[in-house]
Parts: structure tokens; sequence; C-alpha cells
């Protein structure tokens, strides 16, 4: 008997619950459709990045101003400064366009920025190119060190209710866990309506290479110990929030994609593990969960948020008392 995957997504009709987050394979053509041949439920797209927006803004006013005084017919001879027509921008939204044309399945625009401004209203022209979604990946990596916490914070909410505003289709967000109070600033992105929360983005964080002197920039696929901190908090949320929860980093197996189902994840996402082993693993990882399912008698709604932090329990109460038990195994365990 096969189980049914099928599930919810931003509102969002999933045929599973693995979804194939940002990432090269995405960059063509043949990728998007590998991807959903091999059973993911979603695609969110690679991300489009402010600044690319913004640059290609400057470089069209720049090309404006100077040509202006030439001659009478120079505004109608240049695209305006939203077109940014033969550009990136471009460029992506007519990929978005022909995948969104290409797979039966949900394709996701991510849009990837850490300041307020105008170019968050490229979402729009993300939803007139055929996104069933967009994923606001808000990449903020605070160097003014007289920024306060709550000026960081506010941005967010800033960035993700001007996307909002910006589209009628559901909007997500990525972040990262990295905030004073997690819980909170999760709490209030959920305030402004936003349709679902991606936790968590992962810091690039750079390494010293001792010969040359120089520091080298950190790029490298997630592994499982990365899933521990989205483990956590998608288990303490589940049930508290009304924003759909998707887990990413730290998929490789099928038992990693289980775990995130039963902490509360609505959806997995993964790059990672595609990138390793091709496209098609997705639907290695999808039979995974299924013939887990079956073994245990389970539907997916069954098993979802079954071992997150029950709803009538104190989230901060359950952690520290998850903490005291487990430095009690470590000193018997490894004590003398």
């Amino acid at each position: 008997m096969s189980v049914d995957l099928s599930t919810k997504y931003l509102g969002l009709d999933l045929r599973s619950p693995l979804v194939a987050s940002a990432g090269p394979i995405q960059q063509n053509l043949d990728g998007v459709r590998a991807l959903a041949d091999s059973g993911v439920g979603a695609i969110v797209m690679y991300s489009l990045f402010e600044e690319q927006v913004r640059h290609e803004e400057a470089r069209q006013a720049e090309l404006e101003l100077e040509y202006m005084d030439s001659f009478a017919e120079s505004l109608s001879f240049f695209p305006t400064v939203q077109s940014n027509e033969g550009g990136i921008t471009a460029e992506y939204l007519a990929h978005l366009e022909a995948s969104a044309k290409a797979v039966d399945v949900p394709v996701i625009a991510s849009l990837n920025g850490a300041t307020n401004g105008g170019w968050v209203q490229t979402a729009h022209r993300m939803q007139d190119a055929g996104a069933a979604a967009i994923e606001c990946n808000i990449y903020m990596v605070p160097g003014d060190v007289e920024m306060t916490g709550a000026e960081v914070e506010d941005r967010h909410v800033e960035i993700v209710t001007a996307v909002r505003d910006a589209v009628d289709i559901p909007v997500a967000v990525k972040l990262s866990p990295f905030f004073s109070a997690p819980g909170n600033m999760i709490a209030r992105l959920d305030a402004t309506g936003v349709d679902g929360l991606v936790l968590f983005n992962r810091f690039l964080q750079p390494d010293i290479d001792l010969e040359k002197l120089e520091v080298v920039p950190g790029v490298w696929l997630s592994s499982q110990s990365d899933q521990r901190v989205p483990l956590t908090w998608i288990a303490s949320l589940s049930g508290r929030v009304n924003a759909s929860l998707a887990a990413t980093s730290g998929v490789d197996t099928s038992d990693d994609v289980l775990k995130y189902l039963l902490a509360g994840a609505d959806v997995v996402m993964t790059t990672s593990s595609l990138v390793r082993y091709g496209a098609s693993y997705a639907g290695t990882l999808i039979d995974g969960v299924s013939q887990w399912l079956e073994r245990k008698a389970l539907t997916l709604e069954e098993a979802r948020g079954l071992l997150a932090v029950p709803a009538d329990a104190s989230s901060s109460e359950y952690e520290r008392n998850g903490y005291v038990a487990a430095l009690e195994k470590a000193k018997a365990t490894y004590g003398g």
C-alpha cells in the first residue's frame, strides 16, 4: 500500500513534503525538470540578490542621465529603470517564467537582501513571471557595532512587510538563528501575516590561509550536525505559529527528513544532498520517508509533530530539562 505524502505549504498543494531549496541545480531548465521528475513537492529557485538589482538600476540611471541632454528621443530609446532589460534581473525572470511553465510543481522565487528599499518591488515582477510564492531570504550580517539588536529585528520586519505588500502570492521568510531571542523574532514575523518561516539560513563563515595570509571565503555543503539548531526550534514552534514551517540544513538521508517531520516541519528542504548525489536522489529520500511511515503504520499527518514540544508545556522549561538531561548523560558516559 502506497503512503499518501501530499501536503500543504504556504497554502499550496504539494505532492510530497520534500522541497528542493535554492541551489545551483536550478540554474538551468534541465536541472529544474530533473528535480520535478524526482518527485519533490516544490522547487525554490536560486536567489536574485538585492545588490544585483540595485547595480542594474544605478547603471540604468547613469545611462539615462548621460544621454538625456544629447537628443530629445533619448528617454524613449533607453529602457526605464524598472525594466533592467538584458540584465541579470531580466535573465532571472525569463528563467523563472520558463521553469514555471516547464514543470507541474510550484516554483518559488527567491529574493535575497538585507535592507529595505525599492528593490523589493522586484517581487511583483517575480509574481508576474509565474512564481507560485516568494521566499524572502534575509541574509544580514550586522557589521556596525552601533546597530542595536532592536534595529536589526525591525529591519527584518520592514523587509518582510514590504515584500508582502508588493505581491498577492504567498511569502515565506528565510532567516538565521542569530538573534538574542529567536523565538520572539519569529513571533514578530509571524504576526506580520507572513505565510511561511524557513529555518534556518547558514552564514558562510570564512577561514584563514596561514601560508598565503589570506581570508578564504567559506563555502561548503551542510552536514547532518547542522540540523540540530533548526530541529530544536521547529520542535519548539510547532503548533505555536500560524505560518508554515520549513526545515532546512543538514539533510543527507531520509532519516533526517523524518526527524524534521516528527519535530513538526510542514516541509523539509535540501540542497546539499541533491548537489552531492544528483537531482534524482530526491526520489530516494521520498521513498525512504514513505517506507518508514508504512512500516510504522502512520500517515504523514499523524507523524508530523509527533515529537514536538507538547502544546501545554513551556518551551523554555522543556529545553532546560533536555539540557540538564544531556549533561547528566554526558557525565555518566564520559565521567570518571
